[in-house]
């Protein structure tokens, strides 16, 4: 990872991620395909996101959604559109199709997906209807890998001026996360969960010892990795995967409380707030 990783960070950090003049000029209607950035570090095709937001007018929190290694396809418009049945601007990203990878689930890793959510921050930044310091990021299995590097100080958070307010993970890779947060953070995972296990995020947590912002655990047991997705029990690349309505809906409840309470206060400067739950472990 070290030297694509230092390539792809010195890239995104000397481009700046430029955004288009019309991005701040012109907002884009809800539920619109959108350039996100011109390209990602290591391709020359444009990194686009599927917006959606709010009819609200001022400037709204807005949260950052990153797909698992299998890409854009499931589930990221349609967590768009609930994100902004909650009051928020989202933007769900394809990390993937700008690299020409149709599918990342033997040997990639998250870093590209975690630059990627950057570009989308500084994005959502410059549009005149986001509040730039009420920003979240969520994302699910390789993606919430990356949503917990973007706001790790062991990681990527301290290597940008402006972050995001919390992070939101649905059953994530905890290896190579110190857990040291820049803000808080929720974690999502099920017991038995054979592919991302969850002890890694066990361990993620006795590292941390407490220190940095929040990261509250949530650990489902029975179930498995891709809980949340309502298909047929299933075994992909030697996993299992199984719906849990139960653990679905909980984890929903779970994610909407966490963003009112991250996202809804106004902010002071980039700090981001406490939050009432202690670590979990």
């Amino acid at each position: 990872m070290g030297f694509r990783f230092g390539i792809a960070v010195a890239t995104l950090i000397g481009l700046a991620v430029p955004v288009p003049a019309s991005a701040a000029a012109d907002p884009p209607r809800a539920d619109e395909l959108v350039v996100v950035a011109p390209h990602p570090a290591d391709s020359k095709d444009p990194l686009l996101g599927y917006l959606a937001r709010p009819d609200d007018l001022g400037r709204l929190p807005a949260v950052v959604v990153l797909h698992g290694c299998n890409g854009y396809s499931w589930g990221m418009p349609a967590w768009a559109s609930r994100l902004r049945s909650w009051g928020y601007v989202a933007l769900a990203i394809d990390s993937l199709t700008p690299r020409h990878i149709a599918n990342d689930c033997v040997g990639g890793d998250a870093t590209d997906e975690a630059l990627d959510a950057f570009a989308a921050l500084r994005y959502l930044q410059a549009q005149r209807f986001v509040d730039p310091a009420r920003i979240a990021v969520l994302g699910f299995s390789r993606g919430a890998g990356a949503a917990l590097l973007a706001v790790d100080k062991g990681s990527l958070a301290g290597l940008f001026a402006a972050g995001f307010r919390a992070a939101v993970g649905y059953y994530p890779d905890c290896r190579g996360v110190s857990g040291v947060m820049a803000a808080p953070a929720l974690i999502l995972g099920g017991e038995d969960d054979d592919w991302l296990p969850i002890q890694a995020c066990r361990d993620m947590m006795a590292r941390r010892a407490g220190s940095g912002a929040p990261v509250t655990l949530i650990v489902y047991p029975g179930a498995t990795h891709a809980f949340n997705i309502d298909a047929p029990p299933r075994v992909y690349l030697g996993h299992h995967l199984r719906y849990d309505a139960g653990a679905a809906t909980d984890a929903e409840a779970r994610v909407r409380a966490f963003l009112h309470d991250t996202l809804q206060a106004p902010a002071d400067g980039n700090a981001a707030p406490a939050i009432s739950k202690g670590d979990t472990p």
